[in-house]
């Protein structure tokens, strides 16, 4: 049997934790901001880690040993290592949220949780405001305004407003410009996927861009007519 801070090997010796081996948590989990990293992502992402370095008992209700145990010391030594990992990842404005002086990673975990999903119903009342407002006009580019929909589709999902696939394609047309009209009116008939749909847009796009391209060639060579 090995001890909380070790892990068995594949010669079946005992070794030291994987969790040791993370020496900066930002280059496994991207920092959560609640904007350009949404709080449904980082929790993907930080779970997804969580298991591959064999801590998720740490953040969800899985009970420490007891004091009394042998492992409780190794316990809390590992315990304070996803606890900085969770810190770590966090905004300088979400952190001063969740900080505490004494806590374990799950209370942490379980503080950022509250934060994120308490209010639902008025969190899911501005969400569902920006994901219906949404347009390719008020986005940097096409790839930008498809993930911004997105990312708000996936918070919706996490305040129990699910967005369907299906809706999530009715809302990329809607907010596309006249010169998309074609190709929006093809994406509404034929009602593909989300990802089928966006890569139309982005054919159309480029299409767009190569015909813009020769027309703007053929004016420059366009021979001009002497005056006089």
């Amino acid at each position: 049997m090995t001890k909380e801070g070790e892990h068995t090997s594949g010669s079946g010796k005992p070794g030291l934790h994987p969790v040791y081996s993370v020496t900066n948590i930002l280059h496994k989990v991207r920092m959560l901001d609640g904007v350009k990293i949404t709080y449904s992502s980082w929790v993907k992402l930080f779970l997804l880690h969580a298991k591959g370095y064999k801590v998720s008992h740490h953040i969800d209700d899985t009970r420490p040993p007891a004091k009394a145990d042998p492992t409780y010391s190794d316990w809390c030594e590992i315990d304070a290592h996803v606890l900085q990992w969770i810190y770590g990842s966090l905004s300088d404005d979400l952190l001063l949220r969740v900080l505490e002086s004494e806590s374990t990673a799950y209370e942490a975990w379980t503080r950022l949780e509250n934060h994120f999903l308490n209010n639902k119903g008025s969190r899911a009342s501005a969400l569902e405001n920006e994901f219906t407002n949404l347009s390719l006009k008020k986005m940097a580019s096409l790839d930008e305004y498809c993930q911004k929909l997105k990312d708000l589709a996936a918070q919706l999902n996490v305040v129990d407003s699910p967005v369907t696939d299906k809706r999530l394609v009715i809302q990329l047309v809607r907010g596309l410009p006249s010169e998309y009209d074609t190709v929006g009116a093809f994406i509404n008939q034929t009602m593909p996927s989300f990802e089928d749909a966006r890569g139309m847009l982005q054919l159309e796009e480029q299409r767009q861009s190569s015909r813009s391209d020769s027309e703007s060639a053929m004016a420059l060579a366009a021979p001009v007519n002497p005056q006089g």
